[in-house]
Formats: structure tokens, sequence, C-alpha cells
């Protein structure tokens, strides 16, 4: 067989789409067959629960697009490499083409993938908007304050997204695949796996719908409207950007274009998809800001480790008493996603006011979360505790009755989701009963719990741990 009639694997993974992607549009322009193909590998096998069961849902719609193009998706299980070097000797492969990622332990799959597949390997870009590498400092490095990063990032063109290919060259035999139902991706969510399932919104079609209707309805607000948990003013795309059933720099077009037309929330739209690429620069350049305080000097703190502690119990059943937090955790076990702003507070509660590890939070978090992206977690947690690039001063720890009396002032955020104390609960707070352990030996006609914690002792007892901290340096104090 000739190099022009071998054919290209197309290894998928959080690139779950046709359009804009890269590697398939540079498969298909070679005229040569195109072989798509989803691994579940160590990758996969190292996601949590919730993780794990959304990009399976992921994978069964990109599956159904192919067979529309008359393509296919083979799904084999095990490592990579081996899978790899497996498939391509049974077609004749003569390349493995695939969307580079950039957490640790994809760097360490791939690295191990090009080294050792036998046959060409090539990684393209497509999972951010710019690669890590191609936003330097004056001074050559990366970045570690936002700003300047949003400054450069703005300066650079993205390019024009690509267009799905109208059709794949299949190969002259098709190798068999294994059945994604066999892999059973949601069978560590339990009872919940349906629950969580029926809030999803995968597939590319439904996530370009979802871009198209927030950009025409909710763009123009959403600077001020993202802050209130009750609205529907975010728009909501964070589970398709992380499973990359639609690619950041189709929805950086469509918010530029928003705000060509005046809409002045797309600016902040346009920051916060800056914000999950400034998150990826970051792990790139620091990769154990995934495990580890960024800042060393963070450990020698007191955070608490025990992630079976009474209080960190309380804190994942939403069982605080302290009722937008209890809202926020409900919405993430029934629904896979938190409200943004109820993410800060949830954290915060955690870090600050339980001076409990933020690593703590953030396997949570990963088990949890369908929108779970290894940057954004790791960045976001260490931007709440204080101890990253960048960060929040610890000394700066949310109030929960202030945020409530300011962004859920009517309190229909917690009545969403918190059945205790209501007479008639709606649907949305039931539901977290049904998607939660049994032996958590919860019920909605449980009473209102406690407050797990005095508030205003809890802050003054983090701020004396503050104040006592080692000091390295000239570091913020408390009255900076």
């Amino acid at each position: 067989m000739t190099d022009s009639a071998t054919p290209i694997l197309i290894w998928f993974r959080r690139d779950l789409r046709l359009t804009d992607h890269p590697a398939l549009s540079a498969a298909t322009a070679t005229g040569r067959p195109v072989i798509p193909v989803f691994l579940c590998d160590e990758g996969v096998e190292a996601l949590g629960a919730a993780p794990r069961m959304r990009l399976g849902l992921g994978v069964a719609e990109l599956a159904r697009s192919l067979e529309a193009l008359g393509s296919r998706l083979i799904l084999r299980r095990g490592a990579a490499l081996p899978t790899l070097r497996a498939l391509a000797a049974e077609t004749g492969a003569g390349a493995v083409w695939w969307t580079r990622l950039h957490d640790p332990l994809s760097r360490r799959r791939d690295d191990g993938v090009m080294q050792g597949l036998g046959v060409e390997g090539r990684a393209f870009p497509g999972h951010l908007l710019h690669e890590p590498e191609a936003i330097r400092t004056g001074a050559g490095g990366g970045f570690k304050v936002y700003g300047p990063f949003f400054r450069a990032l703005r300066a650079r063109d993205p390019g024009e997204p690509l267009p799905a290919p109208s059709r794949l060259a299949p190969p002259r035999t098709w190798p068999q695949s294994e059945e994604l139902a066999g892999w059973r991706l949601d069978a560590a969510m339990n009872r919940g796996g349906p629950i969580v399932a029926a809030w999803q919104n995968p597939g590319e079609a439904r996530a370009r719908e979802r871009l198209d209707r927030f950009v025409a309805e909710r763009i123009g607000g959403y600077a001020k409207a993202r802050d209130y948990p009750a609205q529907d003013g975010s728009s909501r795309l964070s589970e398709n950007l992380t499973t990359g059933e639609i690619s950041a720099r189709t929805c950086w077009h469509a918010g530029t274009a928003a705000l060509d037309r005046g809409e002045a929330g797309a600016e902040q739209f346009l920051k916060e998809l800056a914000w999950r690429d400034f998150s990826h620069h970051l792990l790139f350049h620091s990769p154990g800001i995934a495990t580890d305080h960024w800042r060393p000097e963070w450990r020698s703190f007191p955070w608490a480790q025990d992630a079976d502690s009474p209080l960190v119990r309380a804190w994942q059943r939403g069982r605080t008493g302290i009722r937008l937090v209890d809202a926020a955790m409900r919405e993430m076990f029934v629904t896979g996603r938190m409200h943004n702003r109820a993410r800060m507070i949830a954290a915060s509660l955690l870090t600050k006011h339980m001076m409990t590890d933020w690593r703590v939070g953030l396997k949570w978090f990963e088990d949890c979360l369908t929108d779970w992206d290894p940057a954004a977690n790791a960045v976001n947690w260490q931007w709440v505790a204080g101890s990253g690039p960048d960060a929040s001063p610890f000394f700066r720890i949310f109030s929960p009755q202030s945020q409530a009396k300011a962004y859920d002032g009517k309190g229909e955020y917690e009545r969403m989701w918190v059945a205790e104390g209501q007479a008639a609960p709606p649907a949305t707070a039931l539901s977290f009963f049904d998607a939660a352990p049994r032996s958590w030996g919860m019920s909605p006609r449980d009473p209102i719990p406690a407050p797990v914690l005095d508030l205003a002792i809890a802050r003054e007892a983090a701020l004396a741990a503050f104040r006592a901290r080692p000091r390295p340096g000239d570091e913020a104090s408390e009255n900076a």
C-alpha cells in the first residue's frame, strides 16, 4: 500500500467534534482514508465518576455524527500506546494524528505514544485559542498574572474556525469496534447517573445551538447576569468546551461578532474564554499546580487534610446549614455543574472558614463536575485558597450571608435546591435525594440543619492562622 493510500488514524480525546478540528481537517485534505478512533485509555480511566459519564455521552454523539458522514468511530479499550500500535498494524495505518492536550497525565501519555508508536505521530492544536508556548512575556517566559496575559492574547488572531468535512474517505476494510455500552462509563455514578445525565447537553449540534441561543438572547447582559445563580445568565458551554464538542475558537468568533454589534456583555464572555486559556497556560508552565501549592510557602499553612471529617462530609452533602453553600453543593450533585459565583463561595467556605486544604475540595469537584477541566479545577481552587498565581488573597473571605443577600436576595436559588423547610419543595430540590447515596440517610422531611460552625468565629480563626503563617519575602498582609 502506497503512502498516499495508507489510512490515518484520528485519535479523538477532548475534541469530540467535526467542525474546527485541525487534525481531522488536515487528514481529510490528504485524500487518504481516515479511521476515527476513541480509546478508553489511562486518561479516561483516571476520570472521576461524573466527567467519565459525561465523556461517554459525548462519544456517543460523535459516533452518530460520523455515521451521518458515512464514516465510523472505532472504539478500543486499553493503554494508549499498545492499543494504537495494534490498531495501526491491524489497519495498515501510516499515521496517528490527534489534538494536543496540556495536563501532566496527557503529556506523559502523548510523549510515550509519540516515541513508541512505530508510525508517524502528529499532535495538532485545537483545544485552546492559542497553544501555551505561543503567548510569552517580554522576557520570553510564561505569564503568571491574568491581566497582561489577556492583553497579549487579545492582540493575537486565533484564525478562522475550520469547516467540518463533507466526507471522510473510508478504509478498504473497517476494523472491529468495541461497544460503548460495554465500557459502562456511567457505572460509578450509581443511582445518580440517570438524574445527572438528564441535565447534560452533549454533542456538537447541541453545543452550537446553545452558543447561538446565548449570543442571540443573553450575551448583552452577561457581565451582570452571570453573577446571579437563580438566573439563566451564563452560556452553559463549559461541559461542551471541556469535551471539545465546540472549539474555543468558534466561541471566540461568536463573542467578537457580538461585541462588534455593540453587545457590552460580550467583552466579559471573551475574558472567560481567555481565563480558560490562562489556566492551561499556567498548568503547562507549572505542572505541579495540579497537585501542590503553587506558592511553596503555603505548604506550612495549617490546613486540615482529613477528607472524611464531619465538616467536610457536611460540605459535600449540602448539610452545612449555610443555605447558599448547601444549594450550590446540591446543584452540583444533581446537574453535574455549579454556578460560578456559588463555586467561589462554596470553595471559600471550605478553605477558609473550615480551614481545609483546597485539594480536598478539588478531588470532590473532580468526581462530581461534568464540566471538570484539569487546568480550571486546579487553578480556580488555588485562586480561591490564595495559594496560586494571581490568586485572591487568603484574607478576602467571602461572607455567605452577604453574598446571598447581594446575589440571591429573594432566596430563589436556595429554594431551587434545598428542600428542607419547604412545604412543597420543587422537583429540582427533591431530585437531590434520588441522586444522593442511600447511605447518607437524607430525606426532604429532615429538619433544617443548624450551621456546622459560627461563621464569624471561623473567619477570625482563619485570619489568625493567616497572620501567624511564615512570611517569606514581602508577602501581602491582611491590611494590604
